[in-house]
This record gives structure tokens, C-alpha cells and sequence, in this order.
């Protein structure tokens, strides 16, 4: 089961409501961690993490690990951390540019959401002014989300897949 958009938007509207300091949801190898306060405190933890500051402005850049933290936007002194669960590795981007996850435009996706891979596979390409760099599987095991979407712009240590290893 996936976390939509929606469930996010409710789960802060409730956050809102309430005294509560931090919420903690873990959904398909995906860690949603909301936090009130400053953005140093959010950063304390130990814990290497995606993080976007909810004074920034504009639309989401990817599906919906950027729309969480979009929606987190939208309440004042809320930040959203996407990182992975325990014992799920984080595949990243190790430049900026532009995430494809098809070699071609013709030719079908590197890989799915539930596809076994091995360490080396290819697993997407990262543009950077026409050229490409393959990211390959850091290790074997199950993809378990792909939270940037396909030809979007990603920055650098973004988060591109999940992997639960085996």
C-alpha cells in the first residue's frame, strides 16, 4: 500500500491540530519523518536524509516522495525527511541533472517497483548537459519503491530508489 498525496495532507492537517512534536510513518521501504521546529533540530539526528525546508515554494519535482514534502510545505514550521527504512539501502543521485528510467524514450523502464536485481544492474541514467551516466544496483535484492519520477530534475543526494537487499 502506497501513501498518497491525501493521506499525507490528513496526516499534517492532524499533526497541526495537536501537541504532537514528531511522527514517524514507515510505508513500503519509504520513512516519513514530520517534525516541528527548526530546521537544525530536524538535522540532529544521526539519520542521512533527503530533507527540503517547508519555506521553500513550488510544485513538487517527483511522485510522491515530492508530494509529501510539498504538502509538508504548507504547514508553517513542519519539515518532512524522506529516508529509507531500517535495513533498506538508499540508492542516490550522485550529481544533478535529469533522472530517466528508460535508456530510450522507445524502450521500456530499467526497472519496476517489485524487480529482483543484482549488484551492477543498471538501474537508470542521470543527464547531465547530453551526458549520461548509468547508476548502477549498489547491491542485490528487491526494488522496493522509486521515489523520483522519470525525467525529472533531481539535485544531488536525492534519493532515486529503494532497495531492501537480500
Amino acid at each position: 500500500m502506497a501513501i498518497t498525496f491525501k493521506d499525507v495532507a490528513e496526516i499534517l492537517k492532524m499533526i497541526d491540530a495537536s501537541q504532537c512534536q514528531e511522527l514517524v510513518v514507515e510505508l513500503d521501504g519509504l520513512r516519513l519523518v514530520v517534525r516541528r521546529g527548526s530546521p537544525q533540530a530536524a538535522n540532529s539526528g544521526s539519520d542521512r536524509a533527503v530533507t527540503e525546508d517547508v519555506s521553500e515554494s513550488g510544485p513538487p519535482r517527483s511522485s510522491n516522495a515530492a508530494a509529501t514534502l510539498h504538502a509538508a510545505k504548507r504547514f508553517a514550521g513542519a519539515r518532512a525527511v524522506l529516508a529509507p527504512a531500517e535495513g533498506r539501502i538508499a540508492v542516490r543521485a550522485p550529481m544533478v541533472g535529469s533522472f530517466y528510467r528508460r535508456p530510450s524514450p522507445a524502450e521500456k523502464p530499467f526497472v519496476e517497483v517489485g524487480e529482483r536485481v543484482k549488484t551492477g544492474d543498471p538501474l537508470c541514467v542521470i543527464d547531465v548537459m547530453k551526458l549520461f551516466t548509468t547508476i548502477a544496483a549498489p547491491t542485490d535484492g528487491v526494488i522496493e519503491a522509486i521515489p523520483a519520477a522519470d525525467g525529472s530534475a533531481v539535485e544531488f543526494d536525492q534519493i532515486l530508489f529503494i532497495i531492501k537487499p537480500d
